[in-house]
């Protein structure tokens, strides 16, 4: 029967050169009702902050299960492994679908003689084909796709909290906490998956937030692999790194190798009257000064966080660094930098003294829909927390109308 593969033409030509063919479209997934997945963030912990515990297992075990639907259609139809694994949220009305999708590889002429015992289990890669190729040729040996992922709220308290500090300008320093514990968390989790199956690094890893009513997931995705060079090398916990499988070809061709992946989070608020000057700063032409230094100060703060950790873990550089801004509403807005720490390590080069022209070509689309009908969540497009936001502005004016109240009963009858 024919072969209904997700890998294109460079992707199948790549694997080829590593001894692989390409196998089916393998797809699985799990449906939740949404509304008993919202219902379990009502609570302590959603009053306080942070994660939001049980909401996090939920979506862990439906993102979970359909991973492993997915892996058993790998096994049927005789796979040696599956890459280009997406992990995906799908909203069909009041339901919510967790959609795992990946392609089967087989091994070319499906022999097996010569390979190690640990090559012959099923692998599973986030990797696509090309990013594939280039991480066998570091010498990575793929074993599992792992996640980690964080359900958390800034919650009542924290949001209260930062709302009156954000009265004046400067880092909101509550909810600076919550972002970085929340993002490191995630972090903490994808490595140590990495860790349970024998793997001495998590790479390639992709991260992504997600709305689900007053409560965000944070997701990282990635591939934990096994570096037969990296054993005792210089750490005691698996490399983790977000550089793409390309950008690490060319880090090992350079003599560097990578250590951690690095997060840098500050919180800041322009304050009332900061917000006051900019607003009508923006009512005329030029340079609105208080926006400028604010957003300025926000991300050195951040990048120093990621100069702090990388002193930390000895690296030698920090490479790929990104720096992201998100607008929280309310004159606050949130800078995240990250990046992949590095370290010299000349006896480490890729197997090919130069990359193959097929792993640098990107694939263009042919299909273009301009008609949105579907709500789901890319990994490769990551959405804004427009749901949090407003419903922590809900809270807000509750809040306060709920003060005034107080104090006009208060005025009136002179109870305490």
């Amino acid at each position: 029967m024919a072969i209904l593969t997700g890998l294109s033409g460079n992707e199948m030509y790549c694997l080829k050169q590593k001894g692989y063919d390409a196998g089916n479209i393998v797809i699985g997934n799990s449906v939740f009702a949404l509304g008993f997945v919202g219902s379990i963030g009502s609570g302590l912990n959603t009053l306080v902050g942070g994660e939001v515990t049980a909401v996090t297992r939920v979506i862990h075990d439906g993102r979970l299960q359909s991973y492993e639907r997915m892996m058993t259609e790998v096994e049927k139809h005789g796979g040696a492994g599956v890459t280009g694994i997406s992990s995906d949220l799908v909203f069909h009305g009041t339901n919510i679908e967790f959609l795992s999708v990946g392609s089967t590889v087989h091994r070319t002429n499906g022999s097996s003689e010569g390979v190690q015992a640990e090559e012959q289990q099923i692998f599973s890669a986030s990797a696509d084909g090309q990013a594939l190729f280039c991480q066998l040729d570091c010498g990575f040996q793929p074993i599992k796709f792992v996640f980690g992922n964080v359900a958390y709220s800034i919650g009542v308290g924290g949001g209260i909290l930062g709302s009156l500090r954000s009265l004046g300008r400067g880092e909101v320093k509550e909810f600076s906490d919550i972002f970085h514990k929340t993002r490191h968390l995630a972090l903490e989790r994808i490595v140590d998956e990495a860790r349970v199956v024998g793997a001495n690094s998590v790479i390639g890893i992709q991260t992504s937030t997600s709305p689900l009513g007053a409560i965000q997931e944070m997701l990282m995705i990635g591939t934990a692999s096994k570096h037969p060079l990296l054993s005792g090398h210089y750490l005691d916990e698996p490399i983790s790194s977000d550089l793409t499988n390309l950008e690490m070809w060319n880090i090992f061709n350079m003599g560097y190798s990578p250590v951690k992946l690095m997060l840098g989070v500050s919180v800041y608020s322009l304050g009332v009257i900061g917000g006051i000057s900019a607003a009508l700063k923006g009512l005329v032409r030029g340079e609105i000064s208080e926006l400028t230094t604010l957003i300025y100060e926000a991300r050195e703060n951040a990048l120093e966080k990621v100069s702090q950790q990388a002193a930390e873990c000895g690296a030698d550089d920090v490479v790929g660094i990104k720096t992201y801004i998100s607008d929280l509403g309310g004159g606050i807005i949130e800078l995240m930098a990250i990046g992949t720490a590095v370290r010299k390590s000349d006896d480490i080069k890729p197997l090919s003294p130069t990359l193959l022209t097929q792993a640098v070509i990107k694939d263009q689309q042919s299909f273009f829909n301009s008609v949105n009908t579907s709500t789901g969540l890319s990994l490769n497009q990551p959405t804004r927390n427009v749901q949090s936001r407003f419903w922590l502005t809900i809270i807000f004016i509750i809040y306060f109308v709920a003060v005034v109240l107080f104090k006009s009963v208060h005025s009136l009858t002179g109870i305490h």
